[in-house]
């Protein structure tokens, strides 16, 4: 979120060149890997919270399990280049870049801030809550999560629709994308109706005595990533002209890439606005 920000920032403003790309590419990576200290404080706060013990644990995965599986998928993918010979490659040498960056810079900031993160004392919750769970009464059917998640994850996606296609065309057909300021628009909306869904959808569950809404407010609204990997599959066989079993497969390869990075994102703006909601209603009840 940090890294889409600040460089959505820099395009807006006219420090990042569409025509560059590299240039583009470039920017986001560094400033992903120095986020790394926004990304450890957060966790570990958060973590903390649900009173936590297991730092270690908490501080690895923010590390290594999401660019973990970034790094993998595309390897992956970079190995079918590489067994085609072709020279759109990435080098070997720049793998190592990578992943020197990763290890040099990226993890020891999550672990700064992690630090920092649980030097500080615990987030308290407004209320005291009971030890012994209730028990959740039957839900209606359209309260069922399954439902809830998919229907939840339509308005995020219609958000960025159209925009998407013109991103789409950038990256495929090897156009170049011009409306940074479009897309700032695009993506303030996109966090706006992503908080929106989530709290409704969670006031409509906690109004219906179901209380488990901390992984359902992330599930609801980063089920768009769903959408968006089925229109990217649409886009493929509609306005693509790709024959190669490579090439369809790294089309597909990296788009799961950026649906999984859209699900992190959406799922994790769904539940921050969710939290501060939840807080907020019970931090006004009254208890004499």
């Amino acid at each position: 979120f940090g890294m889409l920000l600040v460089t959505m920032m820099f395009a807006v403003l006219g420090f990042l060149s569409p025509s560059n790309r590299g240039g583009l590419m470039t920017a986001m990576l560094l400033i992903w890997v120095l986020m790394g200290l926004f990304a450890g404080y957060a966790s570990s706060r958060l973590y903390k919270m649900f009173k936590g013990s297991e730092w270690k644990s908490i501080t690895l995965k923010t590390a290594f399990l999401f660019p973990g599986i970034a790094f993998g998928i595309f390897f992956v993918l970079n190995a079918l280049i590489w067994g085609e010979k072709s020279s759109g490659a990435v080098p070997f040498s720049t793998m190592f870049a990578l992943v020197l960056l990763w290890f040099g810079i990226s993890v020891p900031l999550v672990f700064v801030g992690s630090y920092l993160g649980f030097k500080k004392p615990a987030i308290e919750a407004p209320v005291k809550t009971n030890k012994i769970p209730r028990q959740v009464p039957e839900q209606a059917w359209y309260m069922n999560p399954a439902f809830t998640i998919l229907i939840g994850g339509i308005l995020p996606f219609g958000a960025v629709f159209i925009e998407l296609f013109f991103i789409l065309t950038s990256i495929w057909l090897h156009q170049f994308y011009y409306i940074f300021g479009f897309l700032f628009l695009v993506f303030i909306i996109l966090i706006i109706t992503c908080a929106e869904i989530a709290i409704v959808l969670c006031y409509f569950q906690l109004c219906s005595e179901d209380y488990m809404w901390w992984w359902r407010s992330y599930l609801t609204s980063g089920s768009s990533a769903i959408y968006l990997f089925l229109y990217a599959g649409f886009y493929f066989f509609t306005k693509l002209q790709i024959t190669k079993l490579v090439s369809g497969i790294l089309f597909f390869g990296y788009m799961l890439l950026a649906s999984f990075s859209f699900f992190v994102l959406t799922g994790t703006i769904g539940f921050c606005a969710c939290l501060w909601f939840t807080r907020l209603i019970y931090s006004s009840v009254k208890i004499d």
